[in-house]
């Protein structure tokens, strides 16, 4: 089956990480479960897939992931307490979820690298595209969100996309940091021509670095199996792409919204006092 002009459908999620900067807040709880005001980060991140039109979540886990499939499931016992009290509209957003979306698991048994944890989630893809979402990245736009911009984006170019935002330079050893040319004279959009996973600032190639929204074309799947590991002995999803970009077939989206680092404390209070400024207002 080939993969052009196919809807994109599903979006998965790597949520099998341990969470160590969060310690120990992460020891029992998933780093996806972390809130934000009152939803926890892999919810803005479902919110977002199901906006751009994707209903389908495919979930990596790992062991002591349990409450995350605990939360995108119905809780008998907690919605008979609240029926009828003015807690019940607590729960409306979460129901729509549950209403609106399939989710499914699997779990990802050793912790090597994005890169391992995408193939590991081929049974659940099948041989389609389909995106990729880091909850750990949590973005926010007043319009479109950012999965439904690189939507349009794979729509009219037909092959992988990566989101990008410039950083400054001494933040690259953080990210994988693309090369690329203009395409379309737009600013916003490169035909990628290099990739380098973490690189210190000397080495690389620009400051526009990758965050964690994807779209990939199932060809990554076959690509991964082939991928060597790389730094820290991870199967780096960097390294697939770049095979794709040698070929042309990848696009680096500068998109339009906020982004918060989520992974990190400063990002996460900072991602806090902007939703709670937001609400507020």
């Amino acid at each position: 089956m080939g993969e052009k002009n196919l809807r994109i459908r599903k979006c998965l999620f790597p949520a099998a990480g341990y969470g160590t900067r969060f310690l120990p807040a992460t020891k029992a709880t998933p780093k996806e479960m972390l809130p934000v005001l009152t939803k926890p980060l892999i919810q803005y991140g479902v919110e977002e897939a199901l906006e751009a039109g994707l209903n389908t979540m495919a979930i990596i886990t790992g062991r002591g992931k349990r409450a995350i499939e605990d939360h995108f499931d119905i809780s008998y016992e907690l919605e008979q307490q609240i029926k009828g009290t003015s807690k019940e509209p607590l729960l409306d957003e979460i129901r729509s979820l549950i209403d609106q979306c399939t989710f499914s698991y699997t779990r990802q048994v050793e912790m090597k690298g994005l890169g391992h944890a995408i193939l590991t989630g081929e049974t659940l893809i099948g041989n389609e595209p389909f995106a990729v979402v880091l909850a750990d990245d949590l973005c926010t736009n007043g319009n479109d969100g950012v999965l439904k911009q690189m939507i349009d984006v794979y729509e009219k170019y037909q092959c992988s996309v990566v989101a990008i935002e410039e950083v400054p330079m001494d933040q690259t050893y953080k990210y994988g940091v693309i090369a690329g040319k203009l395409v379309d004279n737009t600013e916003n959009i490169y035909r990628v021509t290099n990739m380098v996973e973490k690189p210190d600032p000397k080495d690389a190639p620009t400051n526009m670095a990758i965050i964690g929204r994807y779209i990939l074309t199932p060809d990554i799947f076959d690509i991964l199996r082939e991928t060597k590991p790389g730094k820290n002995g991870e199967i780096q999803v960097t390294d697939a792409i770049l095979k794709q970009a040698k070929n042309g077939k990848v696009i680096a989206y500068k998109f339009d919204g906020q982004r918060f680092d989520c992974g990190s404390i400063d990002g996460f209070v900072e991602a806090t006092n902007y939703f709670y400024n937001r609400v507020e207002a």
